[in-house]
């Protein structure tokens, strides 16, 4: 007898369910116009299966929607601050902790006070918010992610990896004093959900504490990086996701998090530190931009179900079912011919828009183009993580990055299989008719982060 797989599987059950609207195509047609061919400017009751992001659309379990109840609403001191910051010390490691709305919260208060005018942050590719912040505090960021990061068809397992060398030439180039941090994101987003090894980390680790370099963690997906170390990297097998976890955070001196993805809640953040002295400055300007330091813009509920959350999402069943999910929409991409970022990510499937649509120039959104059209053929939402998402140069601009790519963000514990054979049912019904897609021409532009509001036209 050959030797039975075992798929993944949910490890929970449905207790309730919040039914869908399934529109028709001139329903969505009419939408779509009036969104500005923007996928975030669709109103949410037009859309069927929403992988816009996971950034706050997952599912909370019984017991985070128990733990709402116990909200303390004290504006001082609440209970449930200190019951988070139990948890961040246990699970995460650190130190202190400053609750914040969100992640861009913790990104905007620890750039105001580690970088300054002409500061130079390396870091494993940039994310929108994060980089941003850096800018409007007077720092540039610098790649520093290894080659094989660019390259959607290198299936190398850690492609979230740091390439020493280059964060080397950096150090020479400006000095280590006009470091003030090294940024890293693990399940490197832009990358297409991309881990970084452990052995990279330590190496990291070790390159920083020679040179008095802090190394600053975006962990918002630290447990979906540390299952890949889990399945990949050796000597790591027989370890718990946790205590992964755990030992990724011990290599860095801070981190800022959205608790919308890992943590399994649908707002919050937080900024951990390990120095005293950073910590003291955080706590002080937290007050200014977010809140008092033991609610920091959030409601004591929001603490408590985070609390919670952050429990779960280091538990490995669940976050085996979370990635095999994942895992499962991709293999039924590649069945079907579709170009996507390989190895498959942690949180969403990427398409290779200029793979996908290569007659469609970038400064023509390929994938802000194709991220309409799979929205017009089904309903899906998706969203552009190309040219558009990488905005302007100071001088004005546009970045081109290498990488064009549409994300189908997966949301946890929220579709199931079937929406995922929808989903990879419809990006192959419009990879059938990709040579009669046309681009797109943008006709409004925000200073900001473009891609939230920016709206666009068919090229006739």
């Amino acid at each position: 007898m050959k030797n039975i797989h075992h798929s993944w599987a949910e490890p929970y059950k449905i207790k309730m369910v919040e039914l869908l609207k399934i529109s028709t195509a001139t329903q969505r047609k009419k939408a779509m116009k009036e969104a500005g061919f923007n996928t975030f400017l669709l109103r949410s009751e037009d859309v069927y299966i929403d992988l816009l992001t996971d950034s706050g659309t997952s599912a909370m379990s019984d017991r985070q929607w128990a733990g709402l109840m116990m909200g303390d609403e004290a504006y001082a001191g609440s209970k449930n601050f200190y019951h988070l910051e139990k948890v961040v010390k246990e699970v995460y490691g650190y130190k202190y902790l400053l609750p914040t709305h969100q992640g861009r919260g913790a990104e905007n208060i620890l750039s105001r006070i580690l970088i300054k005018k002409g500061d130079i942050i390396p870091g494993n590719m940039y994310f929108t918010t994060t980089r941003l912040h850096q800018e409007l505090a007077g720092g540039k960021f610098e790649d520093i992610i290894i080659d094989e990061a660019h390259d959607p068809e290198n299936e190398f397992a850690f492609k979230g990896n740091v390439d020493l060398d280059k964060l080397d030439r950096l150090v020479k180039k400006h000095g280590a004093a006009k470091i003030p941090y090294v940024s890293i994101a693990t399940s490197v987003n832009m990358a297409g959900g991309q881990p970084i090894s452990m052995k990279n980390l330590k190496e990291l680790r070790a390159y920083c504490k020679k040179h008095k370099i802090r190394i600053i963690h975006d962990m918002t997906r630290v447990a979906e990086n540390a299952y890949f170390i889990q399945q990949k990297e050796k000597g790591y097998e027989k370890k718990s996701v946790k205590e992964i976890v755990n030992e990724i955070n011990s290599y860095t001196d801070g981190a800022t998090m959205s608790a919308k993805k890992d943590a399994l809640v649908n707002i919050g953040g937080f900024l951990a530190l390990n120095e005293w002295d950073v910590f003291e400055e955080a706590r002080n300007m937290v007050v200014v931009y977010e809140g008092l330091h033991t609610y920091g813009g959030l409601a004591g509920r929001d603490m408590e179900a985070m609390a919670i959350g952050i429990g779960e999402s280091v538990c490995d069943d669940h976050i085996r079912a979370r990635v095999g999910q994942v895992i499962y929409l991709g293999n039924k991409m590649m069945e079907y011919g579709i170009p996507i970022v390989k190895p498959i990510g942690g949180h969403g499937i990427f398409l290779d828009a200029k793979k996908f649509l290569p007659h469609i120039p970038q400064e023509n959104y390929p994938a802000q183009t194709l991220a309409a059209e799979i929205y017009l053929d089904s309903g899906v939402r998706t969203m552009e993580r190309g040219v558009v998402s990488a905005g302007r140069k100071a001088n004005g601009e546009n970045y081109y990055p290498k990488l064009e790519l549409l994300r189908f963000t997966i949301p946890r514990r929220v579709y199931t299989q079937a929406h995922m054979d929808v989903i990879a049912e419809s990006a192959a019904s419009v990879f059938e008719r990709r040579n009669k897609i046309k681009g797109l021409k943008m006709v409004y532009e925000p200073r900001y982060l473009r891609f939230f509001q920016a709206r666009f036209e068919k090229l006739n």
